[in-house]
């Protein structure tokens, strides 16, 4: 004899959807629970994109644009930690195909970035986009390399130079330079004339 909880486990999780469109008999009236005519009332979901107000403006439009974004410029990458990478042998050259195959990334649209969580001790040769200093470090410890999509030796650009502005000279006035030239003058010695010695008259020119 089987018991209650024993049927309960045997029925299926997922029952199958409902057929509507068989008339009043089915219990969903006319319409089949649908409502009135349009999108909604046809075959499948309908096609509405999201943000869809039902033909009133939506409000991304209604709102005035200020200032600039850089979301469509943005750089983006699939992460992958290195406690991720803790998986594969000894040697293993770890690119984006292998991590796809692993299944730690989707696809290969976007370049691959590299983060430093967990604790890493395996010598590999992973080439990725991108790498945070804490894993590059890590798997360089670790015996291994870090290598740009190129193949090349992963190396972070040199910082840019601050541009510092110099400070603004303002040149005086007409006014201010004339001052300036008067008291010069008036601090520079004057010369005085040679002296005759006493008993010589002075020569007639």
């Amino acid at each position: 004899m089987s018991m209650i909880h024993e049927i309960v486990s045997g029925v299926p999780r997922n029952k199958l959807p409902k057929r509507k469109g068989r008339g009043r008999s089915g219990g969903q009236g006319k319409t089949a629970g649908r409502g009135g005519k349009g999108s909604s009332a046809r075959q499948g979901s309908p096609h509405w994109k999201p943000g869809h107000e039902g033909g009133q403006t939506p409000i991304h439009r209604r709102l005035p644009k200020r200032g600039f974004s850089n979301e469509n410029f943005e750089r983006r990458f699939y992460i992958v930690n290195l406690v991720d990478l803790a998986r594969f042998e000894v040697g293993t050259m770890v690119d984006a195909q292998v991590l796809r195959d692993a299944g730690l990334i989707p696809d290969m649209k976007q370049p691959v970035k590299i983060l430093g969580e967990g604790d890493f001790s395996t010598q590999l040769t992973v080439v990725a986009g991108w790498y945070s200093k804490n894993a590059r470090e890590k798997i360089l410890a670790a015996g291994g390399e870090a290598k740009n999509a190129a193949g090349q030796v992963f190396e972070f650009p040199k910082p840019k130079k601050k541009f510092i502005p110099r400070a603004e000279v303002k040149k005086p006035g007409k006014k201010a330079a004339e001052e300036a030239s008067q008291a010069a003058a008036a601090k520079a010695p004057v010369a005085e004339a040679p002296q005759a010695p006493a008993g010589e008259a002075p020569k007639a020119e």
